[in-house]
């Protein structure tokens, strides 16, 4: 599974030549693809961002070509990516299987959902994949030597355990059960993305927990130091008292 049929599939509609001729400005940022691999609801999308407008052009390729203006989340120009890549799509499950079996990750891969794109000069393959066992496996391939830079396992449980109620409210809809909700794959490219909204959101929970804990312990250990000192004090203090 390439991407350039895509790519040249959208250089050929009405729909991406009317756009360019509008926003003479945009240029290419990202390619979002979801490879579903138990119901093989597969998406494929290409983005342009829009630097007078500070917004995203998202062309869904899979069902003719469709193009869905979107509001930029924040003042940051993205990089330009060719979409020329030495990774072909097909190849990311077995590059994610071969990491895994290195890590003694043994669950089996059911949803994959990459954002390709420039980072920091870089192509860089950023990977949510959707795990037998609720769980999600994150990682960043780098495409021009093909190696993985990173690689996690983060299980819905344990996140939703950590997270505070109003958190886990606002996120109900979405994962009273989740095996159920994946196993249903993306119907859409809004719902795919709401989907990678929502793993964000697990792991922007994950980063707050561990800030909350490293500011526990730091708290532990001044509690700890200046029990410590009182003690001292209360020795030197006796000391003085037995000699006299």
């Amino acid at each position: 599974m390439k991407i350039k049929p895509y790519l040249d599939k959208l250089n050929g509609s009405s729909e991406y030549k009317k756009f360019k001729e509008k926003y003479k400005d945009s240029f290419l940022v990202a390619g979002f693809f979801v490879l579903d691999l138990e119901l093989g609801k597969n998406i494929h999308q290409i983005d342009y961002y829009i630097p007078s407008k500070k917004k995203f052009a998202a062309f869904s390729l899979d069902e003719g070509v469709h193009m869905q203006i979107l509001d930029a989340l924040g003042d940051k120009v993205p990089e330009e990516l060719d979409m020329n890549t030495n990774i072909d799509l097909d190849a990311i499950h077995g590059i994610l299987e071969d990491e895994m079996k290195n890590r003694n990750i043994t669950e089996e891969i059911r949803k994959i959902i990459v954002v390709l794109q420039n980072v920091n000069g870089k192509k860089i393959w950023n990977i949510n994949s959707v795990l037998s066992g609720m769980e999600i496996l994150k990682a960043h391939v780098e495409d021009s030597t093909q190696t993985v830079l990173k690689m996690e396992k983060t299980s819905f449980v344990e996140i939703m355990k950590k997270m505070p109620a109003a958190e886990q409210a606002s996120m109900q809809p979405q994962v009273d059960s989740p095996s159920e909700e994946m196993s249903q794959g993306a119907q859409t490219p809004d719902e795919a993305l709401d989907e990678m909204k929502k793993l964000d959101k697990l792991e922007e929970a994950i980063e707050k927990e561990k800030a909350r804990l490293k500011k526990d312990l730091i708290e532990t250990e001044k509690k700890s130091k200046k029990t410590q000192t009182k003690s001292d004090k209360t020795n030197k203090v006796a000391k003085k008292i037995v000699s006299i």
